[in-house]
C-alpha cells in the first residue's frame, strides 16, 4: 500500500509543477476565409490604422485596432508593426500557403480629432459587427471628410492662444493685443511655408524670430517712453508664443510609446519633437542676437514670471483649450471637455505648487489629474482621450522659463556666471516638460484598466436589459 502511494503522490506533484504537454493541441482551427476576403480585411484593419496614427492616436491604440478589426472578420494571430512613418500587417493562413502582408507608409501627419472621434466610432461599430462591406464604404467617407475648419480659423484660434496664456499671467491689455498681433504674424507665415512645403523645423525658426522681433520693438517703443508701451512686460509674448509654437508638439504620444514598448516610434516622435523644439530655440536666439546689434535690449526677469489671479488662472486655461482643440480640429464635445480638464490640470498644478511643491513635480500632477480623468470620461461622452488630454496641459508649458533662459545665455557675454543664470531656468522648463509628459502618460497608464472594467460592466448592464 505505501508503495502504491508513492507513486500516485510522484505523479500529483509532478502534475503540479509541470505541465502536460499531451493536453496541448498540436494544431489550431481556423475558419477557412478565400484569399481575396483576407486582402479586403486586412487592406480595411491597415487602413483604419494608418489613418488614426495620421491623425494623432498611439502606436499601440493602433495596434489594437489593426488586430480587432482583423480578428472581428475572422482573422486571429495577425501580425502588425507600427513604425514611425510605416505600418505593416501580415497573416499567415497555415503552412502550405504564403503569408499575406501589407504594407502602408504614412506621408504626412497632422492632427485631425474629429476624424479620429469618427475613426473610433467606426471600430465601435464594427465590433458591434458591421458589414465587411458596410465597414470599407464608411471608411471612405470618412477618409475623405476634408479638415472641419477652414484655413484662416486655424490661423485665428492661433493666434487666440497667446491671448489665453498672456490671460493666465494677469497681462495688461495692451500686451494682450500685441501677444495677439504677433502670434497672429507667426500663424500667417507658418502658413505660408506650409503651402510652399518648407520643412517645419525652418518654419519654428521664422516663427520664434518673429516673436522675439515684436517683442524687442515694444522694448525699445517703452524704452524710449511712448505711451501705451512704458512699464510692460515684454517677456510675456514672447513666452505666449513659445507656448504657441510648442503646443503641435506630441509629447503625450512620445512618451506613450516609449512606456507602451514602441521604442521605434517613441524615438522618431522624440527627433521629431526636439528638432521642432530647438528650430524655436534657433528663432528666438536670431531675434535676440539682432536686437543686439541695433541696440535695443529687452530686460530680464529677476524671477519666473507668477501666474495671475485665480480667476485669470481658469479664464486662461480655458481659452488656451479651446483653441488648441480648435486648430486641431476638434467638435464642441471635444472644446467642453478639454476646457473642464484644463481648469482641473490648472487647478492641480496651481494647489501643489502652494503647497511647496517645485514646479517640475506640480506640473506632473496636475498633467497626471487631467489625463487619468480625461481617459476615464473619454469613452463616456464619446471622445478621444488623447485629444482631451493634450489640449489640456498646454497651459503649462512653461513658455516663459525657456525665454529666461535664452534671454540669460545671450547676456552672459560667455561668463560662467552668467551661463549658469541662463542654463538654471533651462533646466527648470526642461523638469517642467519632463514632469508633463510622465504625469499625462502615468494618467494613461492608470486610468486604461478603470476605463476597460468600466466598460465590462456597462456591457453587462446593457445585456441584463436585453
Amino acid at each position: 500500500m505505501v508503495t502504491e502511494r508513492r507513486p500516485r503522490l510522484l505523479t500529483l506533484l509532478r502534475r503540479a509543477i509541470r505541465t502536460d504537454p499531451d493536453r496541448v493541441a498540436l494544431t489550431e482551427a481556423h475558419t477557412v476565409i478565400g484569399e481575396t476576403v483576407v486582402v479586403k480585411i486586412l487592406d480595411l484593419a491597415l487602413r483604419i490604422g494608418e489613418s488614426m496614427f495620421a491623425v494623432g492616436a498611439s502606436a499601440h491604440d493602433v495596434t489594437f485596432a489593426i488586430i480587432r478589426v482583423a480578428k472581428v472578420y475572422g482573422l486571429s494571430g495577425v501580425h502588425v508593426d507600427v513604425n514611425f512613418d510605416a505600418i505593416s500587417v501580415s497573416y499567415h493562413r497555415g503552412e502550405e500557403d504564403w503569408p499575406t502582408t501589407l504594407v502602408r507608409v504614412i506621408r504626412a501627419s497632422s492632427p485631425d480629432h474629429a476624424k479620429l472621434q469618427r475613426l473610433q466610432a467606426l471600430l465601435v461599430d464594427i465590433i458591434d459587427g458591421m458589414d465587411l462591406d458596410e465597414a470599407r464604404l464608411a471608411f471612405r467617407v470618412i477618409r475623405r471628410t476634408p479638415f472641419l475648419y477652414r484655413p484662416i480659423v486655424v490661423i485665428f484660434s492661433r493666434a487666440l492662444l497667446t491671448v489665453g496664456v498672456a490671460i493666465l499671467y494677469g497681462a495688461s491689455p495692451i500686451i494682450i493685443g500685441l501677444s495677439f498681433l504677433a502670434a497672429l504674424a507667426v500663424a500667417f507665415a507658418q502658413a505660408g511655408l506650409a503651402r510652399l512645403q518648407v520643412p517645419l523645423f525652418f518654419s519654428q525658426i521664422t516663427g520664434g524670430f518673429i516673436i522675439t522681433a515684436v517683442t524687442a520693438i515694444v522694448s525699445a517703443l517703452g524704452d524710449a517712453g511712448i505711451e501705451p508701451f512704458v512699464a510692460v512686460q515684454p517677456s510675456i509674448i514672447v513666452a505666449s508664443g513659445i507656448v504657441l509654437m510648442l503646443s503641435g508638439l506630441t509629447v503625450v504620444g512620445a512618451a506613450q510609446d516609449a512606456i507602451d514598448g514602441f521604442a521605434l516610434t517613441a524615438v522618431g516622435r522624440i527627433l521629431d519633437l526636439t528638432m521642432q523644439t530647438l528650430g524655436v530655440v534657433l528663432g528666438i536666439l536670431i531675434g535676440l542676437e539682432f536686437a543686439r546689434l541695433f541696440g535695443i535690449g529687452i530686460p530680464l526677469p529677476t524671477s519666473a514670471i507668477p501666474f495671475g489671479a485665480p480667476v485669470a488662472q481658469i479664464g486662461g486655461a480655458v481659452i488656451i483649450a479651446v483653441a488648441v482643440a480648435l486648430f486641431n480640429g476638434a467638435g464642441a464635445r471635444i472644446m467642453i471637455v478639454s476646457a473642464v480638464l484644463s481648469t482641473i490640470a490648472i487647478f492641480g498644478y496651481s494647489s501643489t505648487l502652494a503647497l511647496g511643491i517645485q514646479p517640475g513635480g506640480a506640473s506632473a500632477i496636475g498633467a497626471l489629474l487631467a489625463s487619468f480623468i480625461g481617459i476615464i470620461t473619454a469613452r463616456g461622452v464619446h471622445v478621444p482621450s488623447v485629444a482631451v488630454t493634450t489640449a489640456a496641459i498646454v497651459p503649462l508649458v512653461p513658455g516663459t522659463a525657456v525665454f529666461r533662459g535664452l534671454l540669460g545665455v545671450v547676456d552672459s557675454d560667455g561668463t560662467a556666471e552668467g551661463m549658469l543664470d541662463g542654463i538654471g531656468p533651462l533646466v527648470l522648463a526642461a523638469s517642467i516638460g519632463i514632469g508633463l509628459a510622465a504625469g499625462a502618460s502615468l494618467g494613461l497608464y492608470l486610468g486604461t484598466p478603470l476605463r476597460a472594467t468600466l466598460a465590462t460592466v456597462s456591457r453587462s448592464r446593457s445585456r441584463l436589459r436585453r
